[in-house]
């Protein structure tokens, strides 16, 4: 199947999810009511997925599906040679709207076959869209299954989990060319001279999806003497997650498990920071870690790569995130820094 029609199918459904967020092109009737549907259903199923979120996520995807932006991100492979398409499983995550989206993506771009096994928590939304995809480029259905069964008959592996699923995945698809992906964590390093405007927007960093996803901020690195009331006075505006259920419980618990254990924790009502030199935090808590020297530092965090996905910084790094700004990947900031369509397109 030719690229450009696969292409122009993702333009036209980027074009859609913009549509639906604009309110003048937002009528209560036809697909869009479809869609409206769909999301509540998603909500119900996995409270997790709150209105806000899934919006912040259509919106996301819809920013990125342009026609030049995709062209863009394409323009660097060599698509033009004609293969027999692959089969390739993906095995999606559910932590957050859509996290299976861009896998999905490109595997149709690489003019491979699609076998989804979806996760119970988000198995609503990319089915919809996929319907949206046919109806564009009827073609298409040929190149995308979901399943919930074994999977079975296919020539390459994509699979997100953690890192004791990854043993699992690695035991049953090793034999397969694969990608398999384990836990990471977004750190962020602070100096103590960033502003106001900056520590609030790292507040986006750490709260959006609840903290949920990879790229999601878990550990603070801050210098000796730190104040925190500067950083909690900056992101007061997000104590409104403390509305919701799920996250509450886990500040509930997490609190309670800490003080019970005399551990000593800052707390400002809805996000408590934790002394501790891992990198994946629970819910609704920050592990910090203070540090001396700047260099040291960085080689720390350099020698830990493996286990981080995005590093927030001012100036400490050439592929820093800037803050504010983990949850606005573009099309090649790829998962793990492995190159999802490199793999596919040399399968």
């Amino acid at each position: 199947m030719e690229q450009s029609s696969t292409l122009q199918a993702f333009v036209k459904l980027g074009s859609f999810l913009f549509n639906y967020l604009a309110e003048k092109n937002n009528p209560d009737t036809g697909t869009f009511q479809d869609f409206k549907e769909v999301l509540l259903r998603a909500k119900a199923q996995n409270s997790w997925f709150t209105p806000k979120n899934l919006k912040f996520s259509i919106r996301q995807w819809a920013n990125m599906l342009t026609e030049n932006n995709l062209n863009k991100w394409l323009e660097v492979y060599d698509s033009t040679s004609k293969k027999k398409p692959k089969t390739v499983a993906i095995i999606m995550a559910g932590n957050i709207p859509l996290v299976g989206f861009h896998d999905f993506l490109c595997v149709l771009l690489s003019g491979n076959r699609v076998l989804a096994k979806l996760s119970s928590n988000d198995r609503l939304l990319l089915p919809f869209l996929t319907e949206k995809l046919i109806e564009d480029v009827p073609e298409l259905k040929e190149y995308i299954r979901f399943t919930e069964e074994k999977l079975e008959d296919f020539d390459a592996v994509i699979a997100t989990g953690s890192n004791n699923t990854s043993r699992y995945f690695e035991y049953y698809f090793g034999k397969y060319p694969n990608i398999i992906r384990k836990n990471r964590n977004s750190v962020t390093v602070l100096s103590g001279n960033e502003t106001e405007d900056e520590l609030k927007a790292l507040g986006e960093d750490v709260f959006r999806y609840f903290g949920l996803g990879c790229r999601n901020v878990s550990k603070l690195y801050v210098p000796n003497g730190y104040d925190f009331d500067k950083f909690y006075t900056a992101i007061f505006d997000f104590q409104e997650v403390i509305h919701q259920n799920k996250y509450a419980n886990n500040y509930d618990y997490n609190k309670a498990v800490y003080l019970m254990s005399n551990v000593k924790i800052l707390d400002n009502g809805f996000l408590i920071l934790k002394e501790d030199r891992g990198f994946a935090s629970p819910i609704a808590c920050l592990f910090y870690e203070f540090y001396e020297e700047k260099s040291v530092l960085r080689k720390k965090l350099i020698s830990e790569k493996e286990k981080i996905q995005c590093v927030v910084s001012k100036g400490w790094f050439d592929d820093e995130i800037p803050f504010g700004q983990t949850q606005d990947p573009r099309l090649n900031d790829y998962a793990d820094g492995v190159d999802t369509m490199d793999f596919l397109l040399n399968l």
